[in-house]
């Protein structure tokens, strides 16, 4: 690829950008020259986050210390917070709770679906693909639990259900591959055999419009730091549809979805609501961090937030095809944007050289061993020019570790 045919998609990269109706919100984040497509493992840093947090640590924590339980908001940080998560996946308020991690969650999910399923149902189908953790947990419920792991494609799910079937996990997004599944269709086929419906949201939430009340999903999960923005490690959360609030039985009763927490009984009393979801003493400095990171949602759409993740990884395609020796990567991405979530994967046989090499050169992806490229986009702060140059840089990588032809 010469400069001058470079010169034409970089152009068009700043023509997109100056268009681009997120453009401002780049400003929000703490980023550096560089080009960041790691978000769909760790979001930036919301730049007025780190004095929000101060704030936490010398006057709600340092000050009132105990007294911030009440007049900082601490015990209904939980539920606030998920009633700020709801719309970005498509939920009304009230069904949502803030925190744990996204492997408790899954836990609690699994286990209390397998007992709304009721008798006489003993499978849980497992996105055969799913990311390691939820089939560790899963496969750990089902010991529990008396029930049976069957792993499955997600296509091939709908032959899969049968009257044994309890529950389904599935990944709205493929974390290799950023494949979207079909989370409508789906849904109504665990449904349509009287199971109930599970998702993981971790690559999807805060990238593209989920629904949850809209296709009637019945319990979900997903973490808050990638797309979401809300720091390493930042708590996940935990939706339960509102018409299974009220026979949703967790397998972690702790005292803070106790119905009166302060009682101290031996009983235990399951809370209304959401509350139900949460277990011991919320991680209050992380969870108000990730409070803090969800003010850059103020004002925005999920449907704008799509149609730029689409242009977005079109663009970078597209430049990765014009630019990119010939043979080197193979996308494993799919091109519909029906089946395509937030990020590209590009198969290269020395991905892990090609990486550090990148990374190296300003441009941040990650690595899905043996042999993916993972470039993450996240498009509140993400641009055109960004992906025009990640793909400039990925090319020079792939034509320098090419190996030397022999005569």
């Amino acid at each position: 690829m010469s400069e001058t045919s470079r010169d034409t998609l970089r152009e068009r990269a700043l023509k997109l950008d100056a268009a681009d109706p997120l453009a401002d919100r780049r400003g929000l984040f703490a980023l550096d020259e560089g080009v960041y497509l790691d978000g769909n493992s760790l979001g930036a840093l919301p730049v007025h986050v780190p004095a929000r947090v101060q704030d936490v640590l010398t006057r709600q924590w340092g000050e009132l210390r105990i007294r911030s339980w009440d007049e900082s908001g601490w015990w209904t940080a939980p539920e606030r917070i998920g009633d700020r998560i709801a719309p970005l996946v498509g939920a009304a308020g009230g069904q949502i709770v803030v925190g744990d991690s996204t492997s408790v969650n899954v836990f609690k999910a699994v286990v209390a679906a397998g007992r709304l399923a009721g008798e006489g149902r003993d499978e849980i189908l497992v996105d055969a693909t799913t990311f390691p953790t939820d089939g560790y947990i899963a496969a750990s419920a089902a010991r529990l639990t008396g029930h049976r792991i069957v792993p499955v494609a997600p296509a091939d799910v709908p032959v899969a259900l049968g009257p044994r079937t309890a529950a389904a996990l599935l990944n709205q997004v493929d974390y290799r591959t950023g494949r979207l599944h079909d989370l409508p269709g789906l849904t109504a086929a665990v449904h349509a055999a009287g199971a109930m419906a599970v998702w993981d949201l971790c690559h999807s939430a805060g990238a593209l419009p989920v629904g949850l009340d809209e296709h009637g999903v019945d319990l979900a999960v997903g973490c808050t730091y990638k797309y979401l923005n809300g720091g390493p490690g930042s708590p996940a959360y935990l939706y339960v549809a509102e018409r299974h609030q009220a026979a949703f039985d967790s397998p972690l009763p702790g005292w803070n979805s106790h119905a009166d927490p302060f009682g101290m009984t031996p009983d235990y009393a399951p809370a209304d609501g959401s509350a139900r979801g949460r277990v011991g003493t919320p991680d209050i400095v992380s969870m108000l961090t990730l409070e803090a990171a969800l003010d850059v949602w103020d004002g925005v759409s999920v449907d704008a937030v799509r149609a730029k993740s689409l242009a977005l990884t079109d663009f970078f395609l597209e430049c990765v095809e014009a630019y990119v020796p010939a043979g080197r990567v193979t996308s494993v991405t799919p091109a519909a944007h029906a089946e395509r979530g937030s990020q590209v994967a590009l198969r290269c046989e020395d991905a892990g050289p090609v990486m550090r090499r990148l990374i190296e050169r300003g441009v941040v992806g990650d690595l899905r061993r043996p042999d993916v490229l993972r470039f993450g986009f996240t498009p509140l702060y993400v641009g055109f020019a960004d992906a025009e140059r990640a793909a400039w840089v990925l090319a020079e990588v792939l034509e320098e570790t090419a190996e030397p032809k022999t005569a």
